[in-house]
């Protein structure tokens, strides 16, 4: 087991008039990053979801080329679109050499409250993956969903949802247009 303690990469990712905020757990590794954002790893399926749900194109975000994703329009539509990202833990230990959140010791949660704060029109939450969706449930005391569902939970008297959706990891044995269904529900919801 790694002794090294990992501080997140990226500050939280926060428009001003988000309506939505996406928790993931923690990125992986920087060997593994196509580029300097959430959802680095070029194998991961999250901008191929948003490139469905929003353009009925898995790759409209993806420079196949070069085997990046294609920032200059990722920021500008994620600003445009009001979604805010971050993860749920600051900082973490590597139990294995990878990004999966079993193999994930978290060492300092992100304070959720903080967040939630600083985007006071956010009425929604995602949650990609099992162990986000269990850090959350916990701090908010509240039973997770299943995948695909929500829950409401309430913060300074605001009423959000919190939605469980799949990891958009390749390791989650789901195909990345049916995630992209259940992702839209909610794109769907906040009128996205």
């Amino acid at each position: 087991m790694s002794e090294l303690v990992e501080s997140h990469p990226f500050k939280p990712f926060l428009p001003a008039d988000a309506k939505l905020l996406m928790l993931g757990t923690f990125p992986p590794a920087e060997k593994r990053w196509c580029m300097r954002f959430y959802y680095p790893n070029y194998i991961n399926d999250m901008w191929r979801i948003f490139g469905i749900c929003f353009f009925g194109d898995k790759n409209h975000f993806v420079l196949e080329q070069e085997k990046r994703f294609d920032l200059e329009r990722i920021i500008p539509f994620l600003e445009d679109k009001g979604i805010a990202l971050f993860d749920t833990a600051t900082r973490i230990r590597r139990t294995r050499d990878n990004a999966s959140d079993k193999d994930l010791e978290i060492v300092e949660p992100t304070d959720i409250d903080a967040l939630l704060r600083q985007i006071p029109k956010c009425s929604a939450v995602v949650t990609a993956g099992q162990l986000a969706t269990d850090v959350f449930c916990s701090h908010y005391g509240v039973e997770g969903p299943k995948v695909g569902g929500y829950v409401p939970f309430s913060l300074d008297g605001r009423e959000l949802r919190l939605y469980r959706m799949p990891s958009s990891s390749r390791a989650y044995p789901m195909k990345c247009e049916r995630k992209a269904e259940l992702y839209d529900v909610v794109f769907k919801y906040l009128k996205l």
